[in-house]
């Protein structure tokens, strides 16, 4: 049986870390977590959510009208509700300004892949959308192009929306996102950023493969992709005016050798030496 109250109780509790973590100021953010079929909890907006309690929480359906609550409901509650719908088996969405993610959201930088390997494992690539303004239907419609390639995504000048099949899970992913960009400003800062090499970023995903976590270059359709690249979404970045700019893209991995060209460079060196020798030959008959 599905204990509402004690729902209430984590989006509050997980309220109280965002906040306490600095992702949230003021009133910044909103979390839902989705009840029934059609009903979902929705956080007030203009409340704290370091200070919020069981009975601020309000009721939404899937379409964003409020059933229940006596406090309104956060404006950006759509956003959340377009993840739901696109993919039934989300159970909570969270959405914040964790900073160093949110320093990437300003500067559209795409993120860097193959530095870190949990980050590897958990998160893998992270879109970032194109900019609308927060609160209206097109602004929650520009999660739709990566929702089921990623669970989390950054908001372009905005802040990140992470979700899963509960509400710390959902939190969870905001919470290495955030880790991992403060990780990257600081080691720019030092002066430099190393990257894996293609071959332990593939172990990586064959661990993460095996640990049961879904990434799109482990399928079929990006097998031949370069995994370190930012392959996946690197399609949307002209829309969304994502460039490299602070971190370059890791250098190319050397070309091996195919089987087959190995005879043709043997073949064609051998005739060479045979026209030099004919030639040579040449020369010295007629002295």
């Amino acid at each position: 049986m599905i204990n509402v109250h004690r729902m209430k109780q984590e989006i509050c509790e997980i309220g109280d870390r965002i906040y306490k973590k600095g992702f949230a100021a003021a009133n910044d953010g909103n979390i839902t977590y989705r009840v029934s079929e059609n009903e979902v909890l929705c956080t007030p907006t203009m409340h704290s959510k370091g200070f919020l309690k069981p009975e601020d929480i309000c009721t939404v359906d899937m379409n964003g009208n409020q059933i229940a609550g006596s406090k309104k409901r956060s404006s950006e509650a759509l956003l959340h509700l377009e993840i739901m719908k696109a993919r039934p088996e989300i159970k909570s969405v969270v959405h914040c300004h964790p900073p160093h993610a949110t320093a990437f959201a300003v500067a559209r930088e795409p993120i860097p892949q193959c530095i870190l390997p949990e980050v590897e494992v958990f998160l893998g690539d992270v879109p970032i959308t194109r900019y609308e303004t927060p609160g209206d239907k097109a602004f929650a419609e520009t999660i739709l192009p990566f929702v089921h390639n990623t669970n989390v995504i950054v908001l372009a000048n905005h802040g990140t929306v992470s979700y899963g099949e509960n509400v710390e899970r959902a939190y969870w992913w905001t919470e290495i996102l955030d880790a991992y960009c403060r990780i990257l400003i600081l080691a720019k800062q030092v002066g430099n950023v190393s990257f894996l090499s293609k071959d332990k970023s593939q172990e990586l995903l064959d661990l993460k493969q095996k640990w049961g976590f879904d990434d799109p270059r482990l399928h079929k359709e990006f097998e031949n992709c370069d995994i370190c690249a930012n392959d996946i979404f690197r399609d949307s970045w002209k829309d969304s005016g994502v460039e490299r700019r602070g971190f370059p893209a890791p250098p190319p991995m050397p070309a091996v050798p195919t089987p087959a060209a190995a005879p043709a460079a043997s073949s064609d060196m051998e005739n060479m030496v045979q026209l030099i020798t004919e030639r040579v030959v040449e020369a010295l008959s007629k002295k």
